[in-house]
């Protein structure tokens, strides 16, 4: 699945990266927490989040997540956008809840990064 596809399934706005559109996307998943975000992310993977901080474009940069798909309408300041921009961190937003963008992911083919966690709860 590219980015392209994603931006079509979603009905998203393209706010950062439209000549990244054809990039290809290996995994999904879903952060609302910086701490999660560096647990779950995996480089060529995509972010639902509702995160609109600096913060969360910094660190996707340095973790090499494909692009961050915004929920819920969330819409990142100015200041971050331009951050995104500068790092080549392709942004979309769709008014979709995490649920429902997450589902609509997983039918078409696009799987987590971690596969569930063991009765120790550590993830496997």
């Amino acid at each position: 699945m590219n980015l392209r596809e994603v931006y079509d399934l979603l009905d998203a706005e393209i706010l950062v990266g439209g000549d990244q559109m054809h990039a290809e996307l290996t995994t999904a998943f879903a952060a609302d927490t910086m701490s999660d975000l560096l647990a779950f992310g995996r480089a060529g993977g995509i972010l639902l989040t509702r995160m609109t901080s600096p913060q969360v474009i910094r660190t996707s940069d340095i973790m090499d997540i494909a692009a961050i798909i915004m929920i819920r309408g969330k819409i990142p300041s100015s200041e971050v956008i331009q951050l995104a921009e500068e790092l080549h961190v392709p942004i979309l937003a769709t008014r979709l809840p995490q649920f429902e963008a997450a589902g609509l992911l997983y039918a078409k083919g696009l799987r987590g990064n971690i596969e569930k966690v063991d009765e120790h709860r550590a993830i496997v």
